[in-house]
């Protein structure tokens, strides 16, 4: 009985495809990315420009150094802010980035259900292999239930959304 039961609701289930996830995530880009790469490069060329405004003699190592790690911890806090939109976005009442949202697609577990924090910020790290040639993203075109790598690592499908 359970098998029926879950059969009827695989069926009800309709996939969202590659294309229209390319659209929700170039949104995601635009919305999200945006304004994060566009603070980065600020504080970059800021950090970069004080370095050369206040020095009239080249740089010493360990200015050179600090510079360096100040990017390092600049990056580090970008990619933080980046993975908890996409981990908190992802497992919220919503299940969606605000591109997928946008699109009218969300982001479940193989049964239709929310999924946790800790899987979405799990889905988020595997998108980087998913990324690696694109192939872990194409492969959305063709599986059954149009999982993309990152998809099949974590468990989840994304549905598109009745509300």
């Amino acid at each position: 009985m359970e098998f029926a039961e879950l059969t009827k609701h695989e069926e009800k289930k309709e996939f969202g495809g590659f294309w229209i996830r390319a659209a929700a995530y170039l949104i995601d880009g635009i919305i999200v990315g945006i304004p994060v790469y566009a603070i980065y490069f600020v504080i970059t060329m800021v950090i970069m420009g004080a370095a050369n405004g206040f020095f009239d003699e080249p740089l010493s190592d360990s200015d050179s150094a600090a510079i360096i790690i100040g990017m390092i911890i600049l990056f580090l806090i970008t990619l933080i802010a980046v993975t908890l939109y996409f981990s908190f976005m992802h497992s919220s009442k919503w299940q969606a980035t605000l591109g997928k949202k946008l699109i009218g697609l969300k982001v479940t577990d193989l049964e239709g259900k929310r999924i946790s924090f800790w899987r979405a910020f799990g889905r988020f790290f595997a998108m980087y292999l998913s990324g690696i040639f694109y192939i872990g993203y194409i492969m959305a075109a063709f599986t059954e239930k149009k999982q993309s790598l990152h998809d099949l690592i974590a468990g989840t499908v994304v549905v598109k959304s009745r509300s």
